[in-house]
């Protein structure tokens, strides 16, 4: 099963890293580990937070027991994912249209799952870092669009595969020196 990354602190991590495949239109990142824990490190995850009860003749019983949070439950641990998890960045400028962004989004999703067998567990973010052209594919969510972005998903993640990680701190990408002007 493929978890969802979905906390703000983790995409920065994740995309924080070197690149580790890119084609004409999409970047992977990848990190491994988990992604943060999104409960405060005193709180187990049996444990649950209180209602807090502002006035005793509002309520005439005491404040029942959470259980896990709806978005914390299954998010990691041994009814959780099996260490993969997926972060999707497709901007608006680069895909105008909710019906391209969501073919998009499929695609990755698709390809992260045919591909997890061979995957390094972590966390992997898939971003569209420029628009297809929109004279060449006309309608937003085109059969030759969907087979374009399957294919070009297919090549990144096996280049992904094949490479081999980074250095922890040799192998990051410097940002480049912007000119005064």
């Amino acid at each position: 099963m493929i978890g969802r990354i979905v906390r703000p602190a983790d995409f920065e991590r994740v995309l924080s890293a070197p690149q580790r495949s890119r084609s004409a239109h999409f970047a992977i990142h990848h990190v491994s580990g988990e992604p943060q824990a999104s409960r405060p490190s005193g709180l187990s995850t049996g444990d649950a937070p209180l209602i807090p009860v502002l006035s005793p003749e509002l309520s005439t019983a005491s404040a029942p027991s959470l259980g896990a949070l709806v978005d914390e439950s299954g998010a990691s641990g041994p009814s959780g994912p099996s260490g993969h998890w997926l972060g999707l960045v497709v901007p608006k400028r680069h895909a105008k249209r909710a019906v391209t962004r969501n073919l998009i989004k499929r695609q990755a999703r698709a390809a992260m799952a045919r591909h997890l067998a061979t995957l390094p567990a972590g966390l992997w973010v898939v971003r569209l870092r420029a628009p297809f052209d929109r004279a060449q594919f006309l309608s937003p969510a085109s059969e030759t669009l969907r087979e374009a972005a399957h294919a070009e998903m297919d090549t990144l993640f096996d280049r992904a595969i094949r490479q081999p990680l980074p250095a922890d701190g040799g192998g990051r990408l410097r940002p480049r020196a912007r000119s005064k002007a």
